[in-house]
């Protein structure tokens, strides 16, 4: 038995392809909630709305990106113009030596950076130039294997490196060595030059959408996180490619998550002369999520909705951890998975015409658990007594839905916020205050709601006041100062038309009845402006459940770790390993050797710890004491991180936990 030490390697052990069963997604749903039944139109509904908000979220994110790539693809193609007419103004701008370097500032939301290039990659393809490198700091630790990466994705073949070699190519030698000849930009010009003879044969005919192809194509490298590469193996292959740039059209692009100021850091000034840069930022990822959210949340095309908590579980992840985007829009379809999982009347939470096609084909169950969301009931409560019964007992009478109103969380009205904006609209110049009014006109147009209706035909009587009030004042102070008038209002403190109008607009908004001799049916915004938890059967669309979220995007692996070795019955859910007290002989092996290990102290006695070990298994049927497992067990809690050999006493291990959870 050997009790060294187990950090040599890491076995997988995967099941057998004949042993896998195939299981149809759909089928995960019926084992989420009770209503599986129509777990398959749950996963339908699920499944379209998560392709819509993916088409909505990457149509954002290429009008989010089009600004920088688009400079990107100018600058780039500029370079090649040049690189092609080999004009005078590009070389009496920067020496023969300077490689064209576009300055990619990304900012630190890494995980967001994939898409970015991926779309770079794929303009560059389409429409300058085929010869494009993508590389990444962890397959380029040494100068070798950068040469190789770069030759391999630009040529399209495998390329050899000699092993025996430290470098490929050394950049203070005249000569590349004989040996690593197979993997330097020699060979990249060769094949380059080849490349070039071929696509300019004469009488060959071009499609139409190579005609204005350049034909000396740029050769464009992409380092996507600079920070991460090797200073000095930067520093070594920017010199060797300094000096082929009189035969290749090379060009640099460095992907950079914190400032510029890291080229100025990892490369020395004569390093950096040879780069002719250019700065290129991005948008910030804040003003890119406050986007995000206003097109995927805050928007009546998508029926699911995020509760206060839920959302702040989101923003407080995306600000605290990672500033991703990405990463928070994965938050968001995992939000979307869990609500249509556990939520059996989610099957209600789509369109309108498809809501209601659904709702009337309700099962009594279905109507049941209508009946039970806590919202229905405090909706019933309000209803004339004859009313409630019918909801509590007809089936048929009870098929009627309600619109759900999109409103922030608690009373907004009663918000600081919310007294400070109506301050501001106080203010408001009347070009600015019309402004304001007529986007608010926009947004109710569209609304087929009776109500919304009303408010917007008031609305609408507000601008034409407004219209009205610069006629007014047109005919009756053509030939006078306005400052003037100004001036006397404001000594007489009288209120002016546009004061008085203005007043009229706030009272408005704020939700006052104006002051009309023939008043339209009005509701107070305030009743527009009520949570959604108010709202009946807001469970349908909102997803609430922050803890689950919160557990599943916050990964916590060492409490995992600890309750799988302290409870197995949590995971393996194996009645057997049920016990109030001690340990169960059927729990795993690693298992009894944790539990055990938690009531020796600092120092623990090998010996003492197999024959503790022994009388625990001894009692299990088909589980031999003498058999290697105990040795694998102590091996992996090593590997884990709970023990660790030590050298005060050769027969003992040292703890490296506090105890047990």
């Amino acid at each position: 038995m050997s009790t060294s030490s187990v950090s040599k390697g890491c076995f997988v052990f995967k099941p057998s392809a004949k042993k896998r069963k195939t299981c149809d997604v759909a089928d995960y749903f019926s084992r989420g909630c009770d209503g599986g039944d129509n777990s398959r139109l749950r996963y339908k509904l699920c499944q379209d709305l998560w392709d819509a908000i993916k088409a909505d979220t990457e149509k954002l994110q290429e009008e989010l990106n089009r600004k920088i790539l688009d400079g990107l693809l100018q600058f780039i193609r500029k370079c090649c113009s040049t690189f092609q007419h080999n004009a005078d103004d590009w070389v009496s701008r920067m020496r023969a030596s300077e490689i064209p370097t576009a300055a990619l500032v990304l900012g630190v939301n890494v995980p967001d950076h994939d898409m970015t290039f991926q779309s770079l990659c794929e303009l560059l393809q389409q429409s300058v130039t085929p010869h494009v490198a993508f590389l990444q700091a962890k397959e380029c630790g040494a100068l070798k294997n950068l040469m190789q990466r770069v030759l391999e994705r630009l040529m399209g073949t495998a390329v050899s490196v000699d092993e025996e070699e430290d470098e490929a190519e050394q950049p203070g030698g005249t000569q590349p060595r004989q040996k690593g000849a197979h993997c330097t930009l020699a060979t990249l010009c060769e094949w380059y030059e080849c490349k070039i003879k071929k696509s300019n044969t004469p009488g060959k005919k071009r499609s139409s959408a190579n005609e204005d192809e350049p034909q000396r194509p740029p050769i464009v490298i992409i380092f996507k996180d600079l920070e991460a590469f090797n200073p000095r193996v930067l520093q070594d292959f920017i010199l060797i490619c300094s000096r082929y740039v009189e035969q290749l059209p090379l060009m640099f692009v460095f992907g950079i998550a914190t400032s510029p100021s890291t080229i100025q850091h990892m490369l020395p000034h004569s390093v950096s002369s040879l780069l002719c840069i250019e700065l290129f930022q991005s948008l910030s990822c804040t003003l890119h999520l406050a986007t995000v959210i206003d097109t995927l949340i805050l928007t009546h095309h998508f029926p699911f909705k995020l509760n206060g908590k839920v959302l702040q579980v989101l923003v407080s992840i995306f600000l605290y951890h990672d500033f991703s985007v990405r990463n928070f829009i994965k938050g968001l379809k995992l939000a979307l998975l869990e609500h249509f999982l556990s939520q059996p009347l989610s099957i209600l939470c789509c369109g309108k015409k498809e809501m209601m096609g659904n709702a009337t084909q309700l099962s009594h169950q279905g109507l049941e658990s209508v009946r039970q969301l806590a919202s229905f009931r405090r909706y019933v409560e309000q209803q004339k007594p004859q009313e409630q019964v019918d909801l509590l007992t007809n089936d048929e009478h009870m098929k009627i839905r309600e619109l759900h109103i999109m409103c922030l969380e608690g009373n907004v009205w009663e918000k600081e916020e919310y007294q400070s904006a109506m301050q501001l609209l106080r203010m408001l110049a009347k070009e600015e205050l019309v402004k304001a009014l007529k986007r608010s006109e926009d947004i109710l147009t569209p609304c087929k709601s009776k109500k919304m209706k009303d408010v917007l035909v008031q609305l609408q009587q507000l601008l034409d006041k407004f219209e009205h009030l610069d006629e007014t004042k047109t005919e009756t102070a053509a030939n006078e100062d306005t400052l003037l008038e100004m001036k006397e209002t404001r000594r007489t403190k009288k209120m002016s038309q546009f004061e008085i109008l203005r007043n009229e607009a706030l009272e408005f908004m704020s939700g006052l009845t104006p002051k009309l001799k023939t008043p339209v049916a009005y509701i107070p915004s305030r009743s527009y402006l009520a949570p959604p938890e108010t709202q009946p059967l807001y469970e349908v669309c909102y997803y609430s459940s922050s803890t689950v979220l919160r557990r599943h995007l916050n990964a916590t692996p060492r409490t995992s770790i600890q309750t799988a070795l302290s409870s197995p019955y949590h995971y393996l859910q194996n009645d057997k390993l049920l016990t109030e007290d001690g340990v169960s002989n059927a729990a795993p092996d690693i298992c009894i050797v944790h539990k055990l290990h938690l009531e020796c102290g600092r120092l623990i006695n090998l010996y003492d710890w197999l024959e503790a070990y022994a009388t625990v298994v001894s009692a299990a049927e088909g589980k031999d004491p003498d058999s290697e497992d105990y040795g694998k067990a102590v091996s992996e809690l090593e590997f884990l991180g709970f023990i660790k050999s030590t050298k005060q006493k050769t027969d003992h291990v040292a703890r490296l936990t506090w105890g047990g959870c």
